[in-house]
């Protein structure tokens, strides 16, 4: 059995969807710590908050080679 062929043609779409669900979770994050009262529940929405940033920040980076690679043919 040959192992399948890497294919990065919809990569662009995967991470772009990928940022959408991201910046989706981020805001209900921030409406939930808007409305709780739990200092508990606060902090760990907002250190989630923390990661979810930081990973949007490398996945434009990520897009952004994604789309390069894509222009140049996967070269």
């Amino acid at each position: 059995m040959k192992p399948k062929k890497d294919d990065r043609s919809d990569n662009v779409d995967k991470i772009q969807y990928n940022i959408d669900m991201t910046i989706q979770n981020y805001r209900k994050a921030e409406e939930m710590i808007e409305i709780t009262d739990d200092e508990k529940t606060k902090e760990a929405l907002e250190a989630k908050n923390d990661r979810r940033l930081e990973s949007l920040a490398n996945m434009r980076k990520e897009i952004k080679d994604e789309a390069k690679a894509k222009q140049n043919g996967y070269k």
